[in-house]
């Protein structure tokens, strides 16, 4: 069954912007970028407008491609005197310390949940969010399953392994030059993010699979994800690029701002 998750955003936003429209209150993001690359460029635009639809103000502030540590904390501290809700847009240039960077954004002003797993997981990270919605509607169990993650950055791999370690999965996380392709034939769920087009195709899982793919990447100036869409062609659950994960990620984004404003 292919998701689609441009539906499942879309309720999600209706229910939002009800929200929203309910009180007085100016719900406001902002996004702090450096040296944005086509997929961060897209990504933010997509959120921009996702955002003023339903009545929350997002601003981005670019920062220039030599940009220092100290740079981008400084300009942290300083939204956050104004900013409800502050978005660290990954990836940062290399002389950057993201760890450092990340830890400068206050929990009660982060909703990409960057404190998932060292504090009370209150609220899921967006990508996580997003597949626990998938996993409710489409009734995916995880329970003792083996599960094969992919990548482990701190907006896909990592939450989403400990969340689905925190379902009973067996997980194994993978980079793709530690990943062992058996393992993929053998895994019951399938969770990739290194940002490689096309690098999971049909012949390399079983039958029955279920494949959250939240990798994304251009190819010839289009988007795609990490999973060939062959794969749909044999997986009981697949997320497509563009149009799966991506779209869910945004509206969890701005429910979660919400959130952390109305407690």
């Amino acid at each position: 069954m292919n998701v689609d998750g441009t539906q499942i955003a879309k309720e999600i936003f209706a229910e939002l912007k009800a929200a929203v429209a309910k009180d007085d209150t100016q719900y406001s993001l902002c996004a702090i970028t450096c040296a944005p690359n086509f997929e961060t460029q897209k990504y933010l635009e997509l959120k921009k407008r996702r955002a003023e639809a339903v009545g929350i103000v997002l601003k981005v502030v670019e920062l220039p491609a030599d940009a220092t540590t100290k740079d981008v904390v400084q300009c942290v501290e300083q939204v956050s005197q104004t900013a409800q809700g502050i978005v660290v847009q990954l990836p940062l240039p290399e002389q950057i310390d993201r760890e450092q960077v990340l830890r400068a954004v206050p929990t009660h002003q982060d909703p990409d949940g960057f404190s998932y797993g060292e504090k009370r997981d209150r609220m899921l990270p967006p990508v996580v969010g997003a597949i626990d919605e998938i996993s409710k509607r489409c009734e995916v169990e995880w329970k003792n399953k083996r599960v094969v993650v992919l990548g482990q950055g701190r907006l896909v791999g990592l939450p989403a392994a400990r969340y689905a370690r925190k379902r009973g999965a067996r997980v194994r996380v993978y980079e793709k030059h530690t990943l062992d392709p058996r393992s993929l034939k053998t895994a019951d769920i399938i969770i990739s993010g290194i940002g490689q087009p096309h690098y999971i195709t049909a012949d390399l899982v079983q039958s029955g699979v279920v494949v959250f793919d939240a990798g994304t990447s251009e190819d010839g100036g289009v988007l795609v994800g990490d999973v060939h869409p062959n794969v749909a062609t044999v997986a009981a659950v697949y997320t497509p690029v563009p149009g799966g994960i991506g779209p869910i990620t945004i509206a969890l984004l701005l429910r979660n701002l919400y959130d952390l404003v109305r407690q």
